[in-house]
């Protein structure tokens, strides 16, 4: 018997049976919504039910195959920073080439290891997403009116998120918008991809110069949409790719860019997401965080400006 207290009010039964019953399948959460095992203050409920604080629901035993459930054996221990926790959220600085969570041959993502890391948390949950090789801020929520905040704002264009990507090309405009339309389709290798395409999602980034140097700019990139791949694909349209991006590219200067010992040299996409304002969901006083620009994109930076006879310093 659970008591459903203020966080899960306002949730849809299903989706509430799906986050307490870790690896058991829909179609069976469906099944012990429809046979009336589930009961709602004693009562049969359907599955679009929207459960009330002080509603008191019984959850039948249920068994499952081990190899049902996909917990990884071994998770190591995180490698993120904290840039800011309290009783709502956590925000952290997420390194390049960690995933956010498991799924397409990933065993587990940032969202695992906390979980693990933290066993007695009631709830923690991505608010957003960052590219397994994007580095920077991420946003967990630790309460379920949290996370609906956080998704209202989201929706409604009120959290400003900031990046800073480094570009292969000449680049001019001190300020850029860039409104392609954005389609999401699989390669014949079943990879994920997207492009610019007319009958695509409406999708738009604005661009700020930072610095520019010979062959390359450094940019800041403001999100208004927040669609798949969005900021790597409308750099690529733009003919100006990020340096280091695997999927969208140049892929010769990438690899000769990693090669060791090359300057400059930098063997990672250099996309990280260094601001975040937003209103916090329990003050609702405005919040603004920084992610300061990682140590090999720094140097990839400094490496620049040597090349253009500037003087080396640390952004």
């Amino acid at each position: 018997m659970i008591e459903i207290d203020e966080e899960w009010a306002g949730q849809r039964i299903d989706n509430f049976l799906m986050r307490i019953c870790k690896g058991v399948p829909k179609s069976h959460v469906y099944r012990i919504l429809r046979s009336g095992e589930v009961r709602v203050n004693k009562g049969r409920v359907g599955a679009d039910y929207r459960l009330m604080a002080g509603d008191r629901v019984r959850v039948p035993p249920i068994r499952i195959a081990a190899r049902e459930v996909e917990t990884p054996t071994w998770m190591p221990a995180p490698v993120y920073t904290i840039v800011h926790e309290d009783d709502f959220l956590l925000v952290i600085d997420k390194p390049a080439g960690l995933a956010v969570h498991g799924g397409s041959g990933v065993s587990f993502g940032v969202i695992e290891q906390l979980r693990n890391a933290r066993p007695t948390a009631k709830f923690l949950e991505l608010v957003h997403r960052l590219d397994r090789e994007t580095s920077g801020l991420l946003m967990i929520a630790k309460r379920r009116s949290a996370l609906v905040a956080l998704h209202e704002q989201i929706r409604e264009n009120r959290i400003d998120k900031r990046y800073l990507a480094c570009v292969v090309g000449d680049w001019h405009d001190a300020r850029r918008a860039v409104k392609a339309p954005l389609h999401k389709y699989l390669t014949p290798e079943g990879e994920r991809r997207v492009r610019v395409q007319e009958d695509g999602q409406a999708s738009h980034t604005i661009f700020n110069l930072v610095e520019r140097f010979k062959g390359y700019a450094l940019l800041e990139c403001e999100l208004k949409t927040g669609r798949t791949h969005q900021i790597r694909v409308h750099l690529q349209h733009l003919g100006t790719p990020i340096v280091g991006d695997e999927k969208y590219g140049d892929y010769a200067l990438n690899r000769q860019l990693s090669r060791s010992g090359v300057r400059p040299g930098i063997k990672r996409m250099f996309l990280h997401a260094y601001k975040l304002r937003f209103t916090h969901p329990g003050s609702g006083e405005s919040v603004e965080l920084h992610a300061p620009l990682p140590a090999d994109c720094r140097h990839f930076i400094d490496q620049l400006k040597e090349e253009d006879g500037h003087a080396a310093k640390a952004i």
